[in-house]
């Protein structure tokens, strides 16, 4: 399955509401679109896809960005993603990074194994990998860090990497639920906790709308994560991160490939 914004028929077809269709067919607005109750929202299975995202900065178009989550076998799966920013918006998001998490499924768990992040600029670059030993119960990243930040740290279980916790929301996120994780990754522990809107809403993307379950992270502080993800798809379909009010980077979802 694959699908385009340069195809609107085919993009993102599991998600478009019935409101474009109803208007070009009635001379008068259609009524909002019937929301599913929360007994009818269905997490959706890990599966391997490619999903490919609008990187927007402050409101303007500023690179790409490609998350990818594939199965090597048994219970061992792998999440990468790969932002490119376009020249002039590089330097200021911190760009051309790649991040992958190697780990494994048991039961509704994700076990993260391995963690990785290249970042890449014009004239350095920085590289770091991390260990989760789970038998030793502490996990250990090397490369461009701060030296505090390449001690060990303590594990418990359920902790998740950065590219994890959005797997893991996807399979968590009910409406009106709230969702707490224990962020490991980079020498870092951090507590992050979401809140599930009560009621999926309308939400656009250039030219698209389409219903999606709001989800926000309610300790960030001036620092907010706000995830939009729709019923049984395995990737958010948003992701916007916002400072002091203001919006800063935005991934809005505009192909997804399924195998």
């Amino acid at each position: 399955m694959k699908t385009s914004l340069s195809k609107p028929l085919v993009l993102l077809a599991s998600l478009l509401c019935t409101v474009a269709i109803a208007q070009a067919q009635e001379p008068t607005p259609p009524e909002l679109p019937v929301l599913p109750p929360p007994s009818s929202w269905e997490a959706p299975a890990l599966e391997p896809f490619t999903a490919t995202y609008q990187a927007m900065y402050k409101g303007k178009e500023a690179g790409d960005a490609t998350m990818r989550v594939t199965h090597t076998g048994g219970d061992q799966w792998r999440v990468d993603m790969q932002v490119v920013g376009r020249r002039g918006f590089a330097s200021v998001l911190g760009l051309n990074i790649e991040q992958s998490t190697v780990f494994e499924k048991h039961g509704a768990t994700y076990v993260p194994l391995s963690q990785a992040t290249v970042r890449k600029g014009l004239f350095m670059g920085k590289k770091v990998t991390g260990t989760y030993d789970w038998k030793a119960g502490t996990a250990q990243w090397v490369g461009d860090l701060k030296k505090e930040r390449t001690q060990p740290v303590p594990l418990q279980p359920g902790d998740q990497s950065a590219l994890l916790l959005n797997l893991a929301i996807m399979r968590d996120a009910r409406p009106g639920g709230q969702m707490h994780y224990r962020y490991a990754d980079m020498g870092r522990v951090r507590q992050h906790d979401y809140q599930a809107a009560p009621d999926t809403e309308n939400v656009e993307v250039g030219e698209l709308s389409y219903n999606a379950l709001r989800v926000y992270r309610t300790n960030g502080g001036n620092d907010e994560t706000i995830l939009w993800i729709a019923n049984g798809v395995p990737t958010p379909v948003r992701i916007l991160q916002r400072e002091d009010g203001q919006d800063r980077i935005d991934l809005r979802l505009i192909e997804y490939q399924g195998v």
